[in-house]
């Protein structure tokens, strides 16, 4: 997943870019749709990402929690049910299909996995996190001070 130019990541405060993809679950939906419920997080993946296996489960108990989550798959349909699956991910999936050129990621400057985007209701980027950092999953009340992880992990 490489645009011809990388466009550099998104800046807190900064406006997100508007989407629509599919989701996993059947249909599509926007970013404006899942702003109108509040806050959202956005976290970008590949299924064969080491420290994306790592960090969405973490992800898991936030969404448990009630905070809303939504994965932004760069993998097909099977690949994404496969993942979510195995890591018993029940926040919804959406899908930023390589035949659609990758437009989400690109737009929002993806170049490593996990990237994590905070999105406030305005559409107003609340905050990125890039790769693994212990710190802000712990800011984020996804990490316990009992779980045995790494400080930091690039993706």
């Amino acid at each position: 997943m490489a645009a011809e130019r990388q466009r550099p990541l998104l800046k807190t405060g900064s406006k997100a870019p508007e989407f629509v993809l599919g989701k996993l679950s059947g249909g599509e939906t926007s970013l404006a749709e899942l702003t109108a419920g509040g806050p959202v997080l956005l976290v970008f993946y590949k299924v064969t990402c080491p420290v994306c296996q790592m960090t969405l489960p973490f992800l898991e108990r936030l969404h448990a929690a009630g905070t809303r989550v939504f994965g932004v798959s760069q993998n097909d349909v099977e690949d994404t049910e496969n993942f979510a699956r195995h890591f018993g991910l029940t926040f919804p999936m959406l899908l930023d299909r390589e035949d659609e050129g990758f437009a989400a990621s690109n737009a929002y400057g993806i170049s490593s996995v996990p990237t994590i985007y905070g999105i406030a209701p305005d559409g107003t980027i609340a905050g990125v996190i890039e790769g693994w950092v212990k710190s802000e999953m712990q800011r984020l009340g996804a990490v316990r001070e009992d779980d045995n992880v790494p400080a930091w992990k690039a993706g």
